[in-house]
């Protein structure tokens, strides 16, 4: 008579089996309501409490990269709009200065004061807009998030009337920028960044003290420093684990270095910290506004010895950094002399910031992973580029 050998059971495959120890495999995504785009977690149980997690992406891959190097230096700037479709006008930014320092191209200094003014009302609309999406990822009823997306909607409107578009801008060129301000754009702008100061008063009112706020991210997902800066991590996620790194104030790119701006800094590194350190980018930002608008001179927005059409840099290599409103964002790129470029690589903040998901959530509820991955802010399209 033969015998059956049962396999091993790796794990309870019932509460019967399990007592106390049942672990369960949950799949979240890639197209769950709580996960910020096409992506997935992968995450083990034990009762509520998170054991292990494995961040899975890769379901929007774009091909960018390998599509960039079949297109002019030129063609390749509205596709950096897709990245981050938040914040376009950044990302053209770091793509241009990226090929700026790899054909030695100046840029003039109305151009350079645009580029600031454009960057801090994307920083500014990013945040709000984070802010909003992290309450309502705790159950708010959508108020912040309406809060945020009013004064969002202005500056899209500034945006539109600059660019022609109110997303996907492709306003940066190599050099300055495609178009001067419109008749009006800069008062407009003024009246705005005036009105500011009481928003965002109103909006810490609102939410700052909050009891459910608090108790839903005081001590929840904490980064510490060593985490963070061995994992590489930048940005706003950084700077909430007390780590004094902007690039704005390190590379000083652009002329940021004539602006006085304070760089907001966390103590405990928990989601309340990351909160918080957007609401405070946010002040800073109406201070470099204000400044910028009131500085901005006449002039070119566009180097003229630039050679937009038949561009063909030296060959040689450079690498072009910005402080995105989620971290550093870069381009390296390799020129071997033609209208393409040889090499094609984006730095996404997105994805190294996405890194640190597992760290920040082992030990806590599923309900608090949904407000972890909020509180990291990533868009997926810059993560699958």
């Amino acid at each position: 008579m033969s015998t059956v050998t049962e396999p091993v059971r790796t794990r309870p495959t019932s509460v019967a089996d399990a007592g106390e120890s049942q672990l369960l495999e949950l799949s979240m995504g890639p197209q769950h309501p709580s996960t910020h785009g096409v992506f997935r977690m992968d995450v083990v149980l034990d009762g509520e409490r998170v054991m292990k997690l494995k961040p899975v992406f890769g379901y929007l891959h774009r091909n960018h990269e390998k599509i960039a190097e079949h297109e002019t230096y030129l063609g390749s700037m509205p596709y950096t709009d897709r990245l981050d479709y938040i914040c376009s006008l950044t990302n053209n930014w770091a793509y241009a200065l990226a090929v700026e320092k790899l054909a030695g191209i100046q840029v003039p200094e109305r151009a350079e004061y645009i580029r600031v003014i454009t960057a801090e009302l994307t920083r500014f609309l990013n945040h709000g807009a984070l802010i909003g999406f992290l309450t309502q990822d705790m159950g708010a009823s959508g108020t912040p998030l309406m809060y945020a997306f009013r004064e969002r909607e202005t500056i899209l409107d500034l945006f539109e009337s600059l660019t022609g578009a109110r997303m996907m801008c492709n306003y940066m060129r190599f050099g300055g920028c495609r178009v001067d301000l419109p008749a009006g754009w800069l008062d407009q702008a003024r009246k705005f960044v005036a009105t500011l100061p009481r928003f965002l008063d109103e909006f810490e009112r609102l939410l700052a003290t909050n009891e459910i706020l608090m108790a839903r991210t005081q001590g929840v997902g904490i980064m510490s420093k060593e985490l963070a800066i061995n994992a590489g991590v930048t940005g706003p996620i950084l700077r909430a684990s007390g780590v004094n790194y902007d690039l704005r104030k390190v590379d000083k790119y652009g002329i940021y270095d004539r602006f006085a701006f304070k760089i907001p800094l966390g103590e405990h590194g928990d989601t309340y910290d990351r909160y918080m350190i957007r609401l405070l980018e946010m002040r800073e930002s109406v201070k470099i506004l204000n400044q910028a608008l009131k500085d901005i001179p006449e002039g070119p927005i566009i180097d003229p010895k630039t050679k937009i059409r038949g561009f063909k840099p030296k060959p040689g290599e450079a690498y072009g950094r910005i402080e995105s409103p989620k971290g550093e964002l870069g381009f390296y790129l390799v020129s071997d002399g033609t209208a393409n470029p040889y090499r094609y690589r984006v730095r996404s903040c997105c994805m190294v910031n996405l890194t640190v998901l597992e760290q920040l959530c082992i030990g806590h509820n599923v309900a608090d992973v949904v407000v972890i991955l909020g509180s990291i802010d990533i868009v997926m399209g810059e993560v699958d580029r």
